[in-house]
Parts: C-alpha cells; sequence; structure tokens
C-alpha cells in the first residue's frame, strides 16, 4: 500500500521476494550489491537518518560498508523497484556527520514510502530475533536461517516469525459535522506528561480463538462498560514494538451510555467533540482536567490515522 489512504506504517515498494530466501548461491552474490541498513539493538532498533533531508532519508551503506561481522546477523528484506536487493544488519550505528539515530516511532510518519516499509520490515524482524534465541518447544538454542526469516535448531527444528494480532477502534457516536464526537482513553500503563494527558483509541490482543470483530466487542466493554455496533474495518499496519500487527475499526456506540472504566487498564475515558479533536491538532490548548491539556497518539500510529478518517467525516463503516 503507499499513499494518503494507508497506514503511515503499512507503506512500502518492496518486493519482498520471499524465493529468493532459500537460495544460498543468489544471497551470496546479492549481498555483495545490496544496499543495508543498520538497526542497534541495544538501542531501540534504532538507524541512521539524514537530518539535512526533508522528509528525513534513511543512511543505507554498501556492504563493504558495515561493521565488520556484522554480515552474520544479515537479514534479506527484498528487492527495489530498481533491481538492487536490500538488507538490514544488527550493528552499532557510526558517527557520521550530517547525521543522528531515530526510531522508527519518531519519523516512521516523515518516511516516504520506500524507506517506511524498509525500516518496518527490518524493525520487525530484528525484534522477532532478540526474542527467539530458544526454540518455543524444545528450549534448544536457534541460529538465524533462510536470510533471516527463521531460525532453526541443531536438530533441525524450525521457528518463523510471528506477529501479534490486535485490535484497535475509534468508537464514535455517527454523527457528521463538527458536533459528533470519538471516545478515547488513557491507558493506566502509561507514563504520566506534565501537563498533558494523552488520550487514545481503545486497542487489545485478538485472544485464541477470537476473531478481530469480536476482540472489538470484547475489549470495548472490558475497558469501558460500553457496547459498540457497526463495526467496520478500515485498514492494518505493524506495529514492532514488538511485534504487533494493529488492525483498525471504526464503531459507533451510544454516547449516552454511562462510560464505567477498568482502572487496571484505563485510567481516563471521555467523549470529544470533532470541534476539541481539530483544535487539539492545530496545536490549540484543548483542557481536559486538573489542568492538564489533551495529547494524540503519535502521527506514526494507526490510532492518529483512524482519528483522522472520522475527524475527516468518514464515519460510515461500511465505506
Amino acid at each position: 500500500m503507499s499513499g494518503e489512504a494507508a497506514p503511515p506504517l503499512a507503506r512500502s515498494t518492496l518486493d519482498r521476494a520471499a524465493h529468493r530466501r532459500g537460495d544460498r548461491q543468489w544471497l551470496t552474490e546479492a549481498w555483495l550489491r545490496a544496499r543495508v541498513l543498520l538497526l542497534d539493538s541495544t538501542d531501540d532498533g534504532r538507524t541512521l537518518a539524514r537530518t539535512d533531508a526533508s522528509p528525513p532519508a534513511l543512511v543505507l551503506f554498501g556492504a563493504a560498508d558495515v561493521p565488520a561481522g556484522s554480515e552474520s546477523t544479515a537479514m534479506f528484506l527484498g528487492v527495489e523497484p530498481d533491481g538492487v536487493p536490500v538488507f538490514a544488519v544488527d550493528a552499532p550505528l557510526p558517527a557520521i556527520p550530517g547525521t543522528r539515530p531515530v526510531n522508527l516511532r519518531e519519523v516512521g510518519h516523515l518516511l516516504a514510502d520506500r524507506e517506511a516499509g524498509i525500516f518496518t520490515t527490518a524493525l520487525a524482524l530484528l525484534n522477532w530475533h532478540t526474542r527467539h534465541g530458544y526454540s518455543t518447544s524444545t528450549g534448544a538454542p536457534t541460529a538465524m536461517d533462510e536470510a533471516g526469516w527463521s531460525r532453526v535448531d541443531r536438530n533441525g527444528g524450525r521457528i518463523w516469525p510471528r506477529t501479534d494480532p490486535a485490535m484497535i477502534v475509534l468508537v464514535h457516536d455517527g454523527v457528521t459535522g463538527p458536533d459528533g464526537r470519538c471516545l478515547l482513553g488513557n491507558n493506566a500503563s502509561w507514563p504520566g506528561t506534565p501537563g498533558g494527558r494523552r488520550y487514545s483509541c481503545l486497542a487489545g490482543y485478538v485472544e485464541p480463538g477470537e476473531s478481530a470483530e469480536a476482540a472489538v466487542l470484547r475489549e470495548v466493554r472490558e475497558e469501558v462498560g460500553i457496547g459498540v455496533e457497526r463495526i467496520g474495518y478500515v485498514g492494518s499496519q505493524a506495529w514492532p514494538f514488538p511485534g504487533s500487527l494493529m488492525l483498525g475499526f471504526l464503531a459507533t456506540a451510544n454516547p449516552d451510555d454511562p462510560v464505567q472504566v477498568d482502572p487496571s487498564e484505563i485510567a481516563y475515558a471521555r467523549w470529544f467533540s470533532r470541534r476539541q479533536i481539530g483544535a487539539a491538532l492545530a496545536g490549540e490548548t484543548v483542557d481536559v482536567g486538573d489542568g492538564a491539556q489533551l495529547i494524540l497518539p503519535p502521527p506514526s500510529s494507526i490510532a492518529l490515522f483512524l482519528i483522522h478518517r472520522w475527524l475527516d467525516g468518514w464515519v460510515d463503516a461500511d465505506r
């Protein structure tokens, strides 16, 4: 997916070329002419970006320029439209004038489609590898295989990357125009922000044996005590922190129903009008009580993407 119709981390121009992952001869040759992204697993998976570019431009290296020994962690991401293969490696980031380390949350929404896809895929793979050094079935140590797309133990037991599906929903009242309202919550686990309080869409993991739509119904009921209707799927994006796939929905609810938060999950929940959300996005102060002002989700999140869809009047769950 590409363009404004896609969530910020759902954009990519890479051909993943999965048929090449087991072709050792091709991979060996491809490495020599590849573009390589460096990620530092000891520093939140940061990579280098040029600070003099607008939008930010990721720094990709030639294979000869990566730190010695890092090729052992090489993960094949795919092939660019110009035919050049792209890899990522886990390595310390060098100090290069005009660049700085960045994380995906910080710059994902600013990157071009090409670079958003490269960074998101690389970070998702890196986070999976750093958490799966041992077999989940035998406990035996595992090693990277298939160009980074699996791990294998000494007996040939193989595991593949896993993604945790999670739903996220913008609950609204179905009313068009500036007086339409949406329901946002402040998660009890979020750190406090002096002078501000972050509100976002309601979200939660899809449980075993459960559909994503059923998870929407359950999570909203559990977190804020209300029922929803007209659940409509909008889109998805990876959220590799460490390995989620966020499935985005819109749903309607009756704003007259009392909001009853589960304090173990939600500290605050309330309805906001389009006027209030638009004002906050414009940098204006929106008071949420106790001297705090409204802080909305970060731009790289699908939560803000859903809020924008609703703010722009896209409230018909059947569209």
